[in-house]
């Protein structure tokens, strides 16, 4: 059977279509629209940012290539570069808490599927959407470690995906899960410091460049306001 060719796969590449599909699969189950959704809305936006521009602004056929172009690229931006790093930092600060309660329930005796179970039974989150997704792949069919392999493809996040693998390969190989789950929290608890560490450093540079908008100048207009009142007189 042939299969259906819809719009986008007429005028974009296989390539491109498949970059799109792989970023809008990172919002997970949390994602609002799909790959035709997003390319034909950029499309035929860029193409009304085209016409509008090239009718109705002064030199229009010179700005309207460069204004569709710069908004192709901002709807990008907005609608998938932009959000994608908002939902890793999310997932990376839900982390810490979500796998400190799974291990728990692996101390207590647990296996691995029944751990993230429990886990997903008392946390509310982005991060336990996914599992639950999981859960729900497998209660459909599929193994524990098959789930956890496709759930790395919903995760934008590398640090979280690096506990996904540490859980498929302990699953596979019947290796020492608690142990490589400590491992594991230990190293999201030194990246929460280091983050932390990292904002704190960027305070300072904040404050100069607030300093240089504002400050600087209401200090020279009351240190000139007087002479100028004077020259104006």
């Amino acid at each position: 059977m042939k299969e259906k060719r819809t719009f986008i796969h007429r005028i974009y590449r296989k390539k491109d279509i498949k970059k799109v599909e792989d970023k809008i699969n990172l919002f997970g189950v949390s994602k609002t629209f799909d790959t035709d959704y997003f390319m034909n809305f950029r499309f035929y936006t860029s193409m009304l940012v085209f016409v509008i521009v090239f009718i109705f602004f002064d030199s229009g056929a010179l700005l309207a290539p460069i204004l569709t172009v710069l908004w192709y690229y901002l709807v990008g931006y907005y609608m998938l570069d932009r959000p994608l790093k908002k939902r890793e930092r999310k997932l990376d600060n839900e982390a810490y808490y979500y796998f400190e309660v799974l291990t728990l329930a692996l101390e207590s005796g647990r296996n691995l599927e029944n751990a993230i179970k429990m886990a997903c039974k008392y946390i509310d989150s982005e991060i336990s959407d996914e599992f639950k997704e999981t859960l729900k792949q497998v209660n459909f069919g599929k193994s524990l470690t098959e789930a956890l392999s496709l759930m790395s493809y919903r995760i934008p996040s590398l640090t979280v995906n690096n506990i996904i693998l540490n859980m498929e390969q302990s699953n596979l190989f019947g290796n020492s899960i608690i142990e490589t789950m400590y491992n594991q929290l230990d190293f999201l608890k030194d990246k929460q410091v280091m983050d932390i560490k990292a904002q704190i450093n960027k305070i300072p540079n904040k404050i100069s460049i607030f300093s240089v908008l504002f400050f600087i100048p209401l200090i020279l207009l009351i240190i000139l306001g007087p002479v100028l009142v004077d020259f104006i007189s």
